[in-house]
């Protein structure tokens, strides 16, 4: 079993005192030979200690640089489009149009997320040749601006991992990357279906734990959620939700180990903290992929998804509070726990603030309800949750790459500064709350080249609580 280097830190912080002792009962007792020997056994073993430490120690992960879809305005559904088309399809009612219009009304999306091609169509054309379509758009301009922006060759990626919940071809998606880009054919490649919005940060957990074992490498991770074959043409409430809220988008991160790059990465990953309530059948089952009383497939969104989302949050901050926060916040909590416990169970609980630990917070923009729960849990600024409301007003939920937006958001706002700390959280299907926390190794300068370009002069923008669509 390797030592620890928890366990080593003792015994290397008293080697200079060791060494010293050593050498001074070595000089006084110079004629007795066995305590030389002694002596240079006990260096030999300490100096064993530190190799082994060394060696133990978790390689640093490097955020080289990454790169997100931007779609082109011809894929932009504007509200009126939107309706206009829900009136015309043959599978809804009056009552299935007046939902989704309430749902845009007060959803924060905005005039310019866009849908892939075949959803522009009444009644939509899903067919698996159009995904495989979306997905070549996605992905493949995700992949080429990543490595046009790093000038990393194809052939020098070591690992990749693809996270996509709904679509699964086969060959899977890593497949048609690995046949797209000519990888090499040692490339250990990975492919996530069904965990939900919050699989990027799983796949960031699954690249991190295989670049610990495999020194000198480079890791692909490619996050998305394939639009075209997941159109619900039904007419239950709970499963028309999705319809209103997602849109294109993918992203594409390469990270590293390699002591090289600590120079000229952009972060540097600190933790990754996962929770999972699957065990819990509400939290299971409160994001569903099932068929309606028609036979039509959709995911069912249960009215109890806050309420579990904000529980997941609790365990997941309660994991990471720890590894991040000041010694005073954890003592404010640890005593207001205490009391709690032992005094007045209904002593209002103490929320740590995390506004100490971090500058900056991506949000997954699954919805406006998920950013005012988690901004009122947190006792957020406005500024705090802007990334996250401007990237679900420009591109909508994007599932698991929306994180990657928001960073990009902050980035173009010329916000991030050398030492700054940024705290992802995501949410998915299970039920999961995730979270990833990055340290910025230097400066981002601006304009920054990504899918905010054109248009981060514009933000942030006003987002009324409702807009009025009839």
């Amino acid at each position: 079993m390797l030592i620890s280097s928890f366990s080593l830190k003792p015994i290397l912080l008293s080697f200079p005192l060791l060494l010293t002792l050593l050498l001074l009962s070595h000089s006084s007792h110079h004629h007795h030979h066995h305590l030389f020997l002694t002596s240079s056994s006990f260096l030999l073993f300490l100096l064993l200690l530190l190799t082994l430490y060394f060696l133990s120690r978790p390689l640093p992960i490097y955020l080289l640089n990454y790169s997100c879809f931007k779609p082109t305005p011809t894929c932009r559904v504007p509200f009126s489009t939107y309706m206009e088309h829900a009136r015309q399809m043959p599978f809804f009612d009056d009552r299935s149009v007046r939902f989704q219009t309430l749902i845009l009304e007060r959803s924060g999306l905005g005039e310019e997320t866009c849908l892939p091609p075949p959803h522009h169509y009444i009644p939509p054309t899903p067919s698996l040749s159009s995904s495989l379509h979306e997905t070549h758009t996605v992905l493949f301009s995700a992949i080429d601006h990543l490595l046009k922006l790093t000038s990393i060759h194809p052939h020098l990626i070591d690992i990749l991992v693809i996270n996509c919940s709904l679509f699964y071809p086969i060959p899977s998606l890593s497949s048609i990357i690995v046949n797209h880009y000519n990888l090499r054919t040692d490339i250990r490649s990975f492919n996530l279906s069904g965990m939900g919005c919050s699989a990027g940060l799983i796949s960031l957990d699954l690249a991190r734990d295989v670049l610990q074992v495999h020194p000198n490498s480079l890791a692909l991770v490619l996050s998305t959620e394939i639009i075209t074959p997941n159109y619900y043409a039904g007419k239950e409430r709970a499963m028309l939700l999705p319809n209103c809220l997602f849109r294109m988008g993918a992203s594409a991160v390469l990270l590293s180990n390699r002591s090289s790059d600590a120079s000229i990465a952009k972060y540097k990953l600190l933790h990754v903290v996962r929770t999972h309530k699957g065990s819990d059948d509400k939290a299971h089952r409160c994001v569903f992929q099932e068929q309606d009383s028609e036979g039509n497939v959709g995911i069912n969104l249960s009215k109890d998804l806050m309420a579990i989302a904000g529980d997941a949050l609790k365990s997941n901050i309660t994991s990471i509070g720890p590894l991040v926060l000041p010694a005073s916040e954890q003592l404010h909590f640890l005593f207001t726990f205490i009391a709690r416990k032992l005094i007045n169970p209904k002593l209002k609980p103490y929320i740590p603030d995390f506004k100490q630990a971090f500058e900056h917070f991506c949000i997954h923009a699954g919805g406006r309800a998920v950013i005012d729960e988690l901004q009122k849990n947190l006792q957020l600024s406005a500024e705090h949750v802007e990334a996250s409301r401007m990237t679900l007003h420009r591109f909508g939920n994007t599932s698991s790459s929306s994180l990657w937006y928001e960073l990009s958001y902050i980035e173009s706002k010329g916000r991030m500064r050398r030492g700054d700390r940024v705290w992802m959280i995501g949410f998915g299907s299970g039920f999961k709350c995730n979270s990833a926390v990055w340290k910025c190794l230097q400066t981002v300068k601006t304009p920054v080249d990504g899918p905010w370009s054109e248009c981060i002069h514009r933000y942030p923008v006003h987002i009324p609580e409702v807009v009025k669509l009839l």
